[in-house]
Formats: C-alpha cells, sequence, structure tokens
C-alpha cells in the first residue's frame, strides 16, 4: 500500500481545553529554533557561555564528569514539575526538554562509542535533535522518570569511557558532515553538550 492509499480513522472530538492543549503543543514545537551549528569549535577553544574549556579536558576524567554533570540534572529534576515544563520563550527549550535532551545524547554517544570501538573508522548515522524532540515528546514527559533515565545513561557511558584504554583512544570516527573524531577528542567533545546545557538552565557556569 503507497502511502497516498492509507487511510486514518477520523480524529475523537476535542473539548475546548484538549483543542487548546493541541494548539499550544502545535505551536511550542514549531517555534524551536534548529541548532545548526558546528560546535567542533569548542575543542580549539573555551566556550565564552558556559566556560568549559573542552580542548583542555583530561581524558580519563570524563567518566567523572559524566556522573557528576548527571548528579546536577536529578537535582534540577526534583524542582516543580510545572515550572521544569515551562518554556522561558517559545522558542527556548524547558528545563524538562533540555533534561530529556542530555538523557539521549549520553545514549547516542555511548552507541557511537561502541562503534569506534568495534569497528574500524565508522559512520555514525545522522541524528535530528529537533525532531526528536518532537516526536518523542519531550514536554510531556515526567521529570522523575526522566531523571533515572538520565542517570542510568550517564552511568553507562561513564563506565564505557572509563574501559578505554591505551590505542583505543586514537580509534576515529566520523559525521556525514566531514566531521572526524578520535575517542579522545569524542570524549572531550561530548562533555561540553551536558555542561553547556547545564548552563542554559541554571545560569552557572564552570
Amino acid at each position: 500500500m503507497t502511502n497516498s492509499e492509507r487511510t486514518s480513522p477520523e480524529p475523537a472530538a476535542l473539548t475546548d481545553a484538549d483543542a487548546a492543549v493541541t494548539a499550544l503543543t502545535a505551536v511550542t514545537a514549531d517555534a524551536i529554533v534548529p541548532d545548526t551549528k558546528d560546535w567542533t569549535w569548542v575543542l580549539e577553544q573555551p566556550c565564552a557561555d558556559c566556560g568549559l574549556d573542552a580542548g583542555a579536558v583530561v581524558r580519563e576524567d570524563v567518566a567523572g564528569m559524566v556522573r557528576a554533570n548527571a548528579a546536577r540534572w536529578t537535582a534540577v529534576l526534583c524542582g516543580d514539575p510545572e515550572a521544569l515544563g515551562r518554556r522561558p520563550r517559545p522558542e527556548i527549550w524547558s528545563d524538562l526538554e533540555y533534561a530529556c535532551h542530555v538523557r539521549d545524547v549520553f545514549r547516542l554517544f555511548r552507541v557511537r562509542l561502541e562503534l569506534m570501538l568495534d569497528r574500524d573508522d565508522p559512520l555514525f548515522a545522522n541524528w535530528d535533535q529537533d525532531a526528536t524532540a518532537v516526536a518523542e515528546r519531550y514536554g510531556e514527559q515526567r521529570p522523575d522518570v526522566v531523571a533515572e533515565e538520565l542517570a542510568e545513561a550517564a552511568e553507562v557511558l561513564a563506565a564505557a569511557f572509563e574501559g578505554v584504554a591505551g590505542a583505543q583512544w586514537a580509534r576515529t570516527g566520523n559525521r556525514s558532515d566531514g566531521a572526524r573524531f578520535t575517542v579522545e577528542s569524542f570524549a572531550r567533545y561530548l562533555i561540553h553538550d551536558p555542561v553547556h546545557h547545564l548552563y542554559d538552565v541554571t545560569g552557572v557556569r564552570v
């Protein structure tokens, strides 16, 4: 059956309140401005916003930094659920949405790290973080569940980095946009993301 031949059932009737929530969700999801910047520059110079000098991070410290960052996100997610789900502006993610993103970054980088360690010079599959946020309904997830999932993803990733040794740090992997990483530069590039997003929600620089 082709896409044009598929039919969908009629949606159930919406109350006025349901319609308002549906409309708000559509508007706020579409209002996010996609991040198309190439952030690999953080490997060459400190981030003026969050303050992290990723290029100077000791590779063996990344596992501990991941765990420490996750603990701070868990503290953030203990806040008022309504406040956590509120966007400061329509085009900026809420604290909850940022936390969901960080959880999924930890998961994604674990997969990519595994590829780099198991295969020679792999090409990473593309990931659209903004499409994922909409598809997975980040803004509707439960903060307590996200906190548990984020902590678990962080621990798995941290343990994976702890297992890297010797020549493994020099193994390589590639993004489809041409960015090329060693496991060492990949570790430093990774840690900037959750640190920067913690700054986004707390305003506290490293």
